[in-house]
């Protein structure tokens, strides 16, 4: 398969990556591969979160064999499925105790909330080592894991803002932020809140259903993500004028 960038291909598999409500985990036992359905969440540096039950199989691979893959994969281009763009990302997991990382995953999947505390369930993290993005048929670019990974100074300027830049914005700016869920994102009516953010996007939050906005290019800090929200607004105001004038 020949080799054909994307302009950032770092920018875009981390896209797809904290797009993705699923995805799928290959482990291992004995040598003989083994494919599961997950759902993942991701911390501000990429590492991927799992909410994961000791009783499950794929968890009992990760015990004895760190080493894992994730696939995960956006909406075709056509109606051929080789046209969805794609990444593969290598790693190893580990289980963890982090009530802000457990927090962030139920961020994006607030369902969970029914069995967050069930004594079987853990929050696991997977440390991307590489990845193999395929934005399309026959385009396929291998990333290194520096590569693949978010600026460092980008994750700390965001992680140490991110808490009064939701505070904010929600208090202050909900019609902003119910203009981006409807009118750009294609949400219905309600309160929607801004839930999490990272360097390449936000999540807003209705009640158990969850929006991702992509930001156009890396947010460095918190001036960045204030105009990618500006213009998000007013571009959903503009559409949802359009449809209701």
């Amino acid at each position: 398969m020949p080799d054909a960038a994307p302009p950032d291909p770092g920018f875009a598999a981390r896209g797809l990556i904290r797009a993705a409500r699923a995805a799928t985990l290959a482990t291992q036992q004995d040598g003989q591969p083994f494919a599961s359905l997950v759902t993942p969440a991701t911390a501000p540096d990429l590492s991927i979160l799992l909410w994961l039950s000791s009783l499950s199989e794929h968890t009992r691979h990760l015990q004895r064999e760190p080493r894992c893959a994730l696939l995960f994969t956006g909406a075709p281009e056509t109606e051929n499925p080789q046209t969805a763009p794609r990444v593969t990302v290598t790693g190893r997991a580990a289980r963890i105790e982090d009530a802000a990382l457990k927090a962030r995953w139920l961020a994006r999947h607030p369902y969970a909330q029914l069995y967050a505390d069930f004594a079987d369930f853990a929050l696991w993290r997977v440390a991307p080592e590489g990845a193999l993005l395929v934005g399309g048929f026959a385009r396929a670019t291998r990333l290194r894991q520096a590569e693949l990974r978010p600026d460092p100074a980008h994750v700390a300027a965001l992680a140490a803002a991110e808490a009064d830049i939701i505070a904010h914005v929600n208090a202050d700016h909900p019609d902003a932020v119910a203009a981006i869920a409807r009118g750009l994102l294609g949400g219905e009516e309600g309160p929607w809140r801004l839930v999490a953010l990272d360097p390449e996007g936000c999540d807003l939050g209705l009640g158990e259903r969850v929006l991702r906005l992509a930001f156009p290019a890396p947010a460095a800090d918190a001036e960045a993500v204030r105009k990618a929200l500006i213009l998000a607004a007013r571009e959903g105001r503009a559409k949802l004028a359009a449809v209701h004038p």
